[in-house]
């Protein structure tokens, strides 16, 4: 681990691995949710996956492969072209939450976590038509 994620929360919460159950199990609860699944252009659902993985792992401090591949997250401009509504939001925020709860984290984390989360679904609403 590079000395500048050692002392990250990335770090505090076990790194890639815990990233990448947190993800895994969000996108098991989107793949079964049509309204929301239908938001995501690929049938295979294994690039988002990475993708987000990659986002958040780098935006807790651990390595910033998602800018080497991916560029500057630019997340709503990235998050445009989808119809993202409060309802998709709250979808979205559903699934996120039972993620993130089967994580266990202890409880200082776990609100960061979910507190960023929050903000980040909000920011993402881009219409309020149905």
């Amino acid at each position: 681990m590079a000395a500048e994620e050692a002392g990250s929360f990335y770090a505090a919460v076990g790194g890639r691995p815990t990233f990448e159950r947190l993800v895994r199990r969000f996108y098991a609860g989107v793949a079964t949710d049509p309204p929301l699944l239908a938001l995501y252009p690929e049938e295979d659902l294994e690039p988002a996956i990475e993708r987000l993985t990659g986002f958040l792992e780098q935006y807790w401090g651990g390595p910033g492969t998602y800018s080497e591949l991916r560029g500057h997250p630019r997340l709503r401009m990235r998050h445009m072209p989808f119809k993202v509504n409060p309802a998709q939001r709250d979808r979205w925020l559903h699934h996120m939450r039972i993620a993130v709860d089967e994580l266990q984290l202890p409880p200082l984390y776990e609100s960061e976590l979910w507190a960023y989360l929050e903000r980040a679904a909000h920011a993402m609403v881009n219409t309020f038509e149905e």
